[in-house]
């Protein structure tokens, strides 16, 4: 494809081979569904027109010189399946609207001087870490856990008294628990200790049922 560009309109003809069949393009280049201009000395910026060609399925600018910014409205090239602008000195951030690239099976950012958070969608995220490598100052999933100055994520909000209540409860247990052992034994130790001394002692079994009969005589 050897279009000539001017003042970001595309001039001349364009002649493609598409799945075995050849196409010429005049005036109707909005109907083209592949460009590959890839390995080659271009420089400038990613022309604005090129998010106009809304049948595009695969764009490879890679390896040129192309510097600036990505185009805002590469969201509407809805189409897209494959896109590569790998190995330029492309700079800023990647637009929101590459959200919307939902058909996107291919795709390579590498090695530009990209920054900022890479936009959260199904299928961003689903590309290796290797097709956004290369850009210093990009961050954000797959890349990176986050991006720096990200807030901790925090985990779910505890109900008010949630917390404390369940601490309470433990400490129930605890106390319970201990209180049921004490309570065994203070019952062995002091039935051994009454029971027992009037078992082995004669005299203070003696000494403890006349005790009882006195109370019984004084109260009938």
């Amino acid at each position: 494809m050897s279009p000539e560009v001017e003042d970001n309109i595309i001039l001349g003809l364009v002649q493609l081979t598409w799945k075995g069949i050849q196409i010429e393009f005049g005036e109707n280049l909005h109907h083209l569904r592949s460009i590959d201009i890839s390995c080659n000395n271009l420089s400038g910026d990613i022309p604005e027109s090129v998010t106009s060609l809304l049948k595009l399925i695969s764009l490879n600018l890679s390896r040129n010189s192309f510097t600036g910014v990505l185009p805002n409205k590469f969201g509407q090239l809805e189409m897209l399946e494959s896109l590569d602008l790998s190995r330029n000195q492309i700079s800023g951030s990647i637009p929101p609207s590459f959200s919307s690239l939902h058909y996107l099976s291919v795709l390579d950012l590498s090695y530009n001087n990209l920054s900022g958070r890479i936009p959260l969608s199904t299928q961003l995220q689903s590309f290796n870490a290797s097709q956004f490598s290369g850009n210093l100052g990009l961050c954000g999933q797959p890349l990176t856990p986050e991006c720096p100055g990200d807030a901790p994520t925090e985990g779910p909000a505890v109900p008010n008294g949630s917390g404390s209540d369940k601490t309470k409860q433990d400490d129930d247990g605890l106390i319970s628990f201990g209180f049921y052992v004490s309570l065994v034994l203070g019952f062995i130790i002091g039935f051994w200790s009454v029971c027992g001394t009037l078992v082995l002692k004669t005299s203070w079994r003696y000494a403890y049922f006349r005790f009882f009969d006195d109370i019984k005589a004084r109260i009938m």
